[in-house]
């Protein structure tokens, strides 16, 4: 390397003032760095792809779940009366709703299963879960209520052996069942012995046809709560 005064001169000579001059007017590399530039539009690609994402997260996608219940032993739609269903959740407290004139009813949720007891008058509880909703109705088969039916039977039917008619309805019925009529207009309840309600079943009054069966209970083949009123 020449000397630092060496340096100097033909740094002058160049138009420069001295060597350190000429050093920092030529530091940089002598190859050109090309500055790269993104495209406007990829950063609208990416902040809309962001926006989605996050809808997509925040917003829960619903679940469909559609159910007709159909009467076991008739192999028809339950109409008659609407089905009572509770829904069950684990995060929050039961939903109560009822099924529609044709017999069913649809659910929607963010879950992807459903977990729900069905109640009928005339038919057995029972309790259904479904995991994947389907993109058709599912018929449910509900199993009668033997015993409810009966009774509906005996108040509505035209029976005419009288006195063995008792003596069905003392099988059917236990001796300590609890047996309450609810009054209309909300004006409260009125609870009958197992003798009292039998006397009123088997008593031919025009009021009779009209007795609707709500809640029956059985144990060990009889019934030992039930619950009715007599439609206006």
């Amino acid at each position: 390397m020449p000397r630092v005064d060496i340096l100097n001169i033909l740094s002058q000579y160049c138009g420069y003032t001295h060597w350190n001059d000429f050093k920092n007017n030529h530091s940089a590399s002598p190859h050109l760095k090309r500055t790269t530039q993104i495209p406007r539009w990829f950063w609208v690609v990416i902040i809309g792809f962001g926006l989605l994402t996050t809808v997509y997260f925040m917003i829960p996608i619903k679940n469909t779940f559609s159910f007709c219940f159909i009467d076991q032993d008739r192999n028809q739609p339950i109409t008659r009366i609407p089905v009572d269903i509770i829904i069950l959740n684990n995060r929050e407290s039961p939903f109560y709703t009822k099924s529609d004139s044709l017999g069913c009813f649809i659910w929607k949720t963010k879950d992807d299963y459903i977990h729900f007891v069905v109640q009928s008058p005339y038919h057995k509880t029972d309790t259904i879960y479904r995991i994947a909703p389907s993109e058709t109705q599912e018929h449910l088969k509900i199993q009668t209520d033997d015993y409810a039916l009966m009774l509906h039977y005996y108040a509505n039917g035209k029976v005419e052996d009288w006195k063995n008619r008792r003596n069905e309805l003392s099988q059917m019925i236990a001796d300590d069942a609890t047996i309450f009529q609810v009054l209309p207009h909300g004006l409260g309840i009125e609870i009958y012995t197992k003798n009292e309600f039998i006397n009123k079943l088997t008593t031919p009054t025009q009021s009779l046809k009209n007795i609707e069966i709500i809640e029956s209970r059985r144990l060990n083949r009889q019934i030992v709560k039930l619950k009715f009123r007599v439609k206006s």
